[in-house]
């Protein structure tokens, strides 16, 4: 089975009741990039990339077009088979793994329909078919994002993630206790996720300031250098996140101790094929971590959810979808959905996902 067609398109995706604030951006609308896989045989598949504005990390949506597009026509007629693909794809272009993440997830559901099965199996198959969740809080007020905290406590989210940065450090640790009086005793686990914002001291002031409070704190700094100077001074454990942009960066951290686990990104890493083998590393070194994306619809949804039911159930983080903050779906009877904190894992073959194409409109570029 060989590719025929690459169809990309480009969507908005406004953010419901917006902004959506984190420590650098505020969020009130999204451009995400969809492809479609034609093969040979007839079968079509589905892929997206949807980075978080031009400022969250080194991606953008023109950019992801831009690098589809310098790839497509070199890969017409290619296999359908993920190792193939990637080396195709670094052979035609150095780097841009989220536009890369595209092709690899329409590839993977690709392969499932024609094989007739789920991408969770082709992944090594499915440990659960309810995926936790949790909720990011934005960057709110103190009282704020405490009443959010209870709300997602009884709406049974097993894990909260409370975003700080961009402001006093005083409010983030204000912040960080009035959320713990909510959720404590629970079992509720809890990450505060700085995304890059804190400097050093800053991060050792919320340590030495939160002793009591057991909560991950996620990327609090900007360079894996400010990770390494403060990983022998605080007492809470460091997950790495915006800085894991290759296998190589997670290898060099699990293997040096760096982290005690990760907050990745599908689209990050470059797709669902770099996602397996970021799985199973964390699983030898017994290091828990998310299956996520930065936003987009429900086919990044559905591919988190698949890498995300093929994780070790200890280790799994949860899965967090952008779903709560976008009006509808693209496949409205089987659109990726959080009910009581967990995702059901879809069950038709590929990606189990039926996008409605007239919503997307003429593609963006045709090969």
């Amino acid at each position: 089975m060989k590719i025929a067609e690459i169809h990309i398109y480009s969507h908005d995706l406004p953010v419901k009741n917006g902004p959506y604030t984190m420590a650098k951006a505020e969020v009130w609308a999204l451009d995400t990039t969809l492809v479609k896989l034609v093969a040979d045989n007839g079968l079509v598949g589905w892929g997206e990339t949807c980075p978080v504005g031009p400022t969250y990390a080194d991606a953008h949506a023109a950019g992801a077009r831009s690098a589809l597009s310098q790839m497509a026509r070199g890969l017409i007629g290619v296999e359908v088979l993920s190792l193939t693909l990637h080396r195709h794809m670094d052979g035609l272009l150095n780097g841009h793994n989220y536009a890369k993440a595209a092709i690899d997830i329409a590839a993977h559901d690709l392969l499932g329909k024609h094989l007739g099965v789920s991408v969770s199996a082709l992944l090594g198959g499915a440990a659960t078919n309810s995926v936790p969740s949790y909720d990011a809080t934005g960057v709110g007020a103190p009282d704020d994002i405490a009443r959010l905290a209870a709300e997602k406590r009884d709406e049974g989210y097993p894990r909260l993630q409370v975003k700080v940065g961009g402001r006093p450090v005083e409010v983030d640790i204000e912040t960080i206790h009035k959320v713990w009086q909510v959720i404590r005793g629970s079992g509720m686990r809890l990450a505060v996720d700085g995304n890059r914002d804190w400097t050093t001291r800053d991060a050792l002031r919320v340590s030495r300031e939160c002793p009591e409070v057991p909560f991950v704190m996620e990327q609090p700094c900007n360079t894996v250098e400010d990770l390494q100077k403060i990983r022998p001074q605080v007492n809470h454990a460091i997950y790495m996140d915006e800085n894991s942009t290759n296998l190589n960066t997670v290898i060099s951290a699990a293997g040096t101790g760096l982290v005690d686990g990760f907050g990745m990104k599908v689209t990050r890493i470059g797709g669902l094929h770099p996602m397996r083998a970021f799985r199973d590393l964390c699983e030898a070194r017994n290091l828990p971590h998310t299956c996520d994306d930065s936003w987009g619809g429900d086919i990044i949804a559905a591919a988190c959810t698949h890498i995300g039911a093929t994780v070790r159930p200890d280790l799994l983080e949860g899965v967090w979808l952008a779903a709560p903050y976008i009006d509808g779906n693209y496949d409205v009877e089987n659109g990726i959905r959080i009910e009581k904190g967990h995702i059901v894992v879809p069950t038709g073959p590929g990606l189990g996902v039926l996008p409605d194409e007239s919503v997307f409109g003429a593609p963006a570029a045709s090969f």
